[in-house]
């Protein structure tokens, strides 16, 4: 069974913060018994620990403010995207990085101070575009040059000035799936370093387009602190040269997000304050070499600080012994409420949440329930002896797993509770059968 000595001074860990067994072997996050949580609420079940989440925040904003005094940092709202969280995030100063109408509208609806969101995205429709436009969010950050026809007319057709950023496509390589890599040149996202100049040109003629500043992403589930000081460094050369050939200086740089967490035992993350240390020390030290004045420094967490707040507990179903082979044990759940695995091939910790003392141990591998021989959630995985009933519980699932949830097989969507240590409330109900055939004609 993993340990659950937890040290709070660490940001990056494979449980919750208020992780606990209690005297019945039952496993608890955040005072709420995780068998009563079932009981209220039914399975499959995303749970976030509010405290989890708001620490992890907390630990990026006191990184930055530590060793630098001009920045922001934005919530990637697709990490996990629902009214409850938002307004959490709006709460404690964050900003909130959108990539589709869907999210900018659940923003709006939560209240989100409008003027710290930036709109993400490599083909915003015009819909989307008005729709931020009317709205007067903080930034949209253009991908391309049919995005940069659609702000230039939209805010000329609204008569407005919009404030962007441009993004760039640094060509910086991470060891990361080949799925979530998006800072190299072989990319879908940004424009090439190339092409800048052309993008000047059309801005500097523009009336309606006010050039805040330059947003670069590299990646996903990074676990390297250099490819952010070299992203840093690629968009503070790329600020001097517009400010040389367009007497423009830039007060915004964006390195985006994607510093990595444990899923497993084997993950090594990085500390956020050696990397805030290793990114603001390289900005300030460029910038003096090029005689820029030092921009307000952008970042945009999501998975590292909604994946280790949440848990996914299901419950066993059939179990089958192939002879001489593996052992399948089926739950509730899977790949609709979590695609990671048969997408990314994601590994993942788990637990049998009502025998957490028991040590008597099997390997086993936790098979879902959708028609797919790839529903496959955690591979070859020591447990205690499972049977029907046994509550099934996955760690670090609060980023993109409902946010990338689907109805395959035609299975309503999982509800999600929210916990601390005084309460639990849904903050997303579980989806009905009537909810699904509700668009069907």
């Amino acid at each position: 069974m993993p340990n659950l000595e937890l040290k709070k001074n660490e940001l990056q860990k494979l449980y919750p913060i208020n992780t606990a067994i209690n005297n019945k072997g039952h496993l608890v996050i955040s005072g709420h018994d995780v068998t009563e949580l079932v009981k209220s609420y039914g399975t499959p079940l995303y749970i976030i620990d509010e405290t989890t989440f708001k620490y992890n925040a907390n630990e990026y904003i006191n990184a930055l403010k530590k060793h630098y005094d001009n920045y922001l940092i934005l919530y990637a709202g697709k990490s996990f995207a629902c009214k409850r969280i938002f307004k959490i995030a709006n709460a404690m100063g964050l900003g909130l990085d959108v990539v589709s109408g869907g999210e900018l509208y659940t923003a709006i609806k939560a209240g989100f101070n409008l003027k710290n969101i930036y709109f993400h995205g490599n083909n915003k429709s015009e819909d989307e575009i008005q729709m931020a436009i009317k709205n007067d969010i903080g930034r949209i950050v253009c991908d391309n040059f049919y995005e940069l026809e659609l702000l230039q007319k939209n805010a000329k057709e609204a008569n407005k000035v919009i404030d962007i950023l441009i993004r760039l496509t640094p060509g910086i390589e991470c060891h990361t799936h080949e799925y979530i890599k998006t800072g190299h040149l072989d990319s879908k996202f940004g424009f090439d370093l190339e092409y800048l100049d052309v993008v000047m040109k059309i801005i500097v003629n523009s009336k309606n387009l006010n050039l805040k500043g330059l947003h670069s992403h590299i990646g996903s589930q990074i676990f390297e602190i250099e490819p952010f000081v070299d992203s840093v460094e690629i968009l503070l050369d790329q600020c001097k040269h517009i400010k040389d050939n367009y007497n423009i200086e830039l007060s915004e740089i964006d390195i985006g997000g994607g510093i990595g967490i444990s899923y497993t035992t084997e993950d090594d993350p990085i500390s956020i304050d050696k990397w805030a240390q290793a990114t603001t020390t390289r900005l300030k030290e460029r910038c003096k070499t090029l005689g820029l004045n030092p921009p307000k420094l952008i970042c945009e967490p999501g998975r590292s600080l909604i994946a280790p707040a949440g848990v996914t507990v299901y419950e066993v179903g059939s179990i089958k012994q192939v002879p001489n082979e593996r052992k399948f044990i089926s739950v509730d759940g899977g790949m609709a409420d979590n695609p990671r695995p048969i997408t990314y091939q994601a590994k993942y910790t788990a637990v049998v949440a009502n025998k957490m003392n028991s040590k008597e141990l099997e390997k086993v591998t936790i098979a879902g329930r959708y028609c797919e021989t790839g529903d496959i959630l955690i591979k070859d995985i020591e447990l205690p002896k499972v049977t029907h009933g046994d509550l099934i519980t996955v760690f670090s699932t609060g980023a993109y797993n409902y946010s990338m949830s689907s109805n395959y097989n035609l299975a309503p969507r999982a509800a999600c509770v929210l916990v601390n240590n005084e309460k639990s409330e849904v903050i997303i109900e579980r989806e009905t059968y009537d909810d699904i055939i509700s668009k069907h004609k």
